[in-house]
C-alpha cells in the first residue's frame, strides 16, 4: 500500500522579512501550480501577507504575483482583507487563507479508538465521530468511516463537498505486531496484512487516500496547524495508547525509508531496578491503565475523554514521575546523535497532565549526566489530543496545497 509522508514548511506567526530563509518562486511560464504552492504556504506560515510581501520574500516579479493572488482569490482560496495605508502610494492589501477555500478528512486508528474528523482550510474542526472498541479490525474501520461519514460532510454546504480533498489516514504500523499488549485474537489482526485499507477507503469514499503512521502525522500537526514559534530541529512524543514519536530535521518532517522514523516506544531506557525496559513500558497510557486495573479501577475512561481524568492521584502521580524519567533517558540517547532545539510533549492526555509530564521530564533530562550534550528545550505541543487525527487531515493539504520537499512512498 503507497504512503505518502508529507512534509510542509512549519508555520510561524512572524512577520517576514526580505531577507528570511524560504524557498525561492520562478517566474518561468508553466510553473504557477509549484508558485501558487509556494504562496499559500507562506501565507499559512506567516498569516496575512500582501503582494508586496510575496514578491520580496520569493524574489517573484510583481507582476507574476498579482497574477497567481488573483488566480488564488478567484479559487476561493484567499481572501481580501482591509486596505493598510502607508505613508505614501496604494495601500497595501492583505491576502489570508479562506477558511472555507477547501476541506479534509482525517482518520485516526488506534489501538482503542477511531475518530473521523472534518476540517477547513485553516484547521478548524468543523465536525467529528469517535469509535471505541477492544482492538482495531479493517472492518470496525470502514464500518465507521461509511456510518460516520454522510452525517461528516452534512456540516457543510452541497457546494463546499465538492472543496473535500481528500482523506488522511493516521494509524500504526504492523498492528499484527502488537497483539500481546493490546489483548487482541491474532487472526483478526493478521486481516491487516492482507486488507489493503488504502484501497477500500479510496473505493468508499470515492476521493484521495493516504496513508501514515500516526505518532508522526501528530508531529506533522504541530508543522502544519501548531501555533507560536518552533524550532528547525526538533523531537516529538506523543501519548497515545503507547508512545510515539515524530522527528523534525531542518522545518522537514523526516520520515525515513520506511515511514516509521522516530519510532520512540522500543528505545530502550532504565527502570528503578536498572534494568533495560522499552520506553512504551514506561510512558504510555496502557501503563496507567493496568494501574488502574491492578487497583480495581475502571481504565475506560482513559479512551472515553482527554480532558479530565477522574482517577487516583497517586497512581497518576507515580505515572508521570516514571513517564517522564523515561522521557529523560530517551531524550538524553536521543541527543547524543541529533542536534535537537527543543523536544515537544503532546497526546490524549488532559492538559494538565500534560504540563506536569513536560515540566518533570525537565527536571529529570536535568539531573543526568550531560556532559558534552547541549540539552534540548522541553516544550508542550501545542495541538492537543486530536493532534493524530488534526495531521492525518493536514496530509491532503499538504499533498495539493503545499510546498512538499520530503514525499516518499511505503508499503503497511
Amino acid at each position: 500500500m503507497d504512503t505518502t509522508p508529507n512534509t510542509p514548511t512549519p508555520a510561524s506567526t512572524d512577520r517576514p522579512s526580505s531577507d528570511d530563509p524560504v524557498l525561492r518562486g520562478t517566474n518561468q511560464s508553466g510553473m504557477r501550480a509549484q508558485n501558487e504552492r509556494l504562496v499559500l504556504t507562506l501565507v499559512r506560515q506567516h498569516g496575512a501577507l500582501a503582494k508586496s510581501d510575496i514578491a520580496r520574500i520569493t524574489g517573484l516579479s510583481a507582476q507574476t504575483v498579482s497574477v497567481i493572488m488573483r488566480a488564488l482569490e478567484n479559487d476561493g482560496l484567499l481572501m481580501r482583507g482591509e486596505p493598510q495605508r502607508g505613508r505614501i502610494g496604494q495601500p497595501s492589501i492583505p491576502m489570508s487563507l479562506n477558511p472555507d477555500g477547501a476541506f479534509f478528512l482525517g482518520l485516526k486508528i488506534g489501538r482503542r479508538s477511531a475518530d473521523l474528523i472534518l476540517v477547513d482550510f485553516v484547521g478548524k474542526i468543523r465536525a467529528s465521530e469517535r469509535r471505541i472498541y477492544r482492538y482495531p479490525t479493517p472492518s470496525t474501520v470502514v464500518d465507521f468511516v461509511q456510518d460516520a461519514m454522510p452525517r461528516m460532510i452534512g456540516h457543510i454546504s452541497p457546494e463546499a463537498r465538492d472543496r473535500i480533498g481528500g482523506l488522511g489516514v493516521a494509524m500504526p504500523f504492523q498492528l499484527w505486531n502488537w497483539v500481546q499488549f493490546i489483548g487482541a485474537p491474532q487472526e483478526e489482526m493478521d486481516e491487516w496484512r492482507h486488507r489493503d485499507i488504502q484501497a477500500e477507503l479510496a473505493a468508499l469514499t470515492g476521493i484521495p487516500v493516504y496513508v501514515q503512521n500516526d505518532a508522526t502525522a501528530a508531529c506533522g500537526a504541530e508543522l502544519v496547524f501548531g501555533t507560536g514559534d518552533r524550532p528547525k530541529d526538533f523531537l516529538y512524543f506523543y501519548f497515545g495508547y503507547f508512545i510515539g514519536g515524530g522527528l523534525v530535521l531542518n522545518g522537514q518532517l523526516h520520515t525515513g525509508r520506511t515511514g516509521n522514523a522516530a519510532g520512540v516506544g522500543p528505545m530502550p531506557v532504565p527502570s528503578s531496578d536498572h534494568k533495560m525496559r522499552r520506553l512504551l513500558s514506561a510512558a504510555s497510557a496502557a501503563t496507567l491503565a493496568t494501574a488502574l486495573e491492578e487497583k480495581g479501577q475502571n481504565s475506560d475512561l482513559l479512551w472515553e475523554r482527554h480532558d479530565r481524568w477522574d482517577i487516583d492521584p497517586k497512581t497518576l502521580e507515580d505515572w508521570i514521575d516514571n513517564a517522564a524519567t523515561g522521557l529523560a533517558w530517551a531524550i538524553l540517547s536521543a541527543s547524543t546523535l541529533l542536534e535537537l532545539e527543543a523536544v515537544l510533549i503532546d497526546g490524549w492526555i488532559p492538559p494538565e497532565v500534560r504540563a506536569a509530564i513536560t515540566a518533570k521530564t525537565e527536571a529529570a533530562l536535568n539531573k543526568l549526566d550531560l556532559a558534552g550534550i547541549d540539552p534540548p528545550a522541553i516544550r508542550q505541543g501545542t495541538v492537543g489530543a486530536d493532534a493524530r487525527a488534526m495531521g492525518a487531515a493536514a496530509i491532503p493539504l499538504s499533498q495539493r496545497y503545499l510546498i512538499d520537499q520530503n514525499a516518499a512512498g511505503r508499503e503497511i
